[in-house]
């Protein structure tokens, strides 16, 4: 049996970027190795330029010198006594060069190096949870805003995910604990009074809410695919997907008496055709349900895109209550509903609040674009835009 390895071996077993601690080698740090390097080039072009002025000197005559004015008679030096003291300051200059080079060096390399100390705190505060923090940095455009930018937009996308994901969970939690909770409630009424209870409408009841709870668990199954791997994409139109949405969901309309009118024009793409048959039938369900209560009309149109050369679109439009901009931009959230978060009364009527949340994960999925928008007179438009495939064989 191994020994505890206790709590130093666990420490030095941490991994940072994929490395343990432990076995990282050392080395100097960058303000170091950029001192130095400062340091170097300054007395490598003291060396230069001592050198220049060397070789210069040995074209002096290795004479002694005299004055040209008679009256003096003293010698002036030889080449060889000038390349001598030429040396000697040489080396004193080249001395106070070096300290020279290390001090500014040092407080050059700290005052460029000082936003990365920045960066690095808040990729600190960022690993221990702190996605709120923004570094900010103030100053001209450099590599180092630029850098500080984009780390400050990675923590903002970080943190609106992660917001975004514990709402999910907290939804996703609530959602599926409500239909236990009914029919736990409906098997402890029916365990206290058995003989007063009407078994046929109870049975009823709980197959609905079990039915209920299956449909939330296989939405979430499907975003939960849909965020693991990319789907298979191959040569398909748009229009035969919709058209199959269209035969499923022609029963519901008609016992919710809404008119559905379409336009399949052909609407050639690259995609998964299962998911796109998903997505349209998710579209569908969601004008249906979200319709006028009597003399509802769903209007279903597919082909090319007009405003945008290459690109093909699958727009659902269907009448209903008047919305706003704000309560339309936020239907692509989890669990959200067009009555906001209460579920709808109507069984017919029903939804689960994962429709559009499925839709919007299909189209990034396929690389497109899904636009929500209210009508003016009522009901809400949907288009989702995807890139277009030309010369389709078998398109309708």
């Amino acid at each position: 049996m191994n020994p505890d390895p206790g709590p130093a071996s666990s420490a030095s077993g941490r991994r940072t970027g994929g490395r343990r601690t432990g076995t990282r080698p050392r080395r100097l740090t960058a303000r170091m190795r950029l001192t130095l390097s400062y340091t170097l080039f300054a007395v490598t072009a003291g060396v230069l330029c001592l050198a220049v002025v060397y070789v210069g000197m040995r074209y002096v005559p290795n004479y002694p010198l005299t004055s040209s004015n008679p009256r003096y008679r003293s010698d002036a030096p030889s080449r060889q006594e000038i390349l001598r003291s030429l040396l000697t300051a040489s080396g004193y200059a080249l001395t106070l060069l070096t300290a020279v080079g290390l001090v500014g060096g040092w407080l050059i390399a700290g005052r460029v190096l000082r936003p990365l100390q920045d960066i690095t705190r808040a990729a600190h505060r960022a690993a221990g949870g702190a996605l709120e923090h923004r570094i900010a940095l103030t100053g001209p455009r450099d590599e180092f805003t630029d850098l500080s930018d984009a780390f400050d937009e990675m923590l903002a996308r970080l943190q609106h995910s992660f917001e975004a994901q514990q709402r999910f969970a907290a939804n996703a939690s609530h959602e599926l604990r409500t239909p236990l909770a009914i029919t736990r409630t409906m098997l402890q009424v029916a365990a206290a009074d058995p003989a007063g209870q009407d078994w046929g409408r109870l049975v009823s009841r709980l197959q609905d809410t079990n039915q209920r709870g299956i449909e939330i668990s296989e939405a979430l199954l499907q975003l939960a695919d849909l965020g693991h791997a990319p789907p298979d994409l191959a040569p398909t139109d748009l229009a035969t997907a919709t058209g199959e949405a269209l035969a499923a969901v022609r029963d519901e309309a008609r016992t919710l008496g809404v008119t559905l009118t379409a336009d399949l024009r052909p609407a050639p793409t690259t995609g998964n055709p299962v998911l796109l048959r998903q997505a349209a039938v998710n579209l569908l369900h969601n004008a249906l349900r979200h319709n006028l209560p009597t003399g509802g009309r769903v209007t279903v149109a597919t082909g090319a895109d007009p405003e945008r050369p290459g690109r093909v679109r699958l727009t659902v439009a269907n009448t209903g209550p008047q919305l706003t901009a704000e309560a339309v931009a936020t239907f692509t959230e989890p669990f959200l509903r067009g009555r906001g978060r209460t579920a709808e009364t109507d069984p017919a009527r029903r939804g689960h609040g994962l429709g559009l949340a499925i839709v919007a994960a299909v189209t990034d999925a396929h690389h497109g674009a899904l636009h929500l928008a209210p009508e003016p007179a009522g009901g809400l438009r949907v288009t989702l835009d995807l890139p277009g495939l030309p010369g389709l064989p078998g398109s309708r």
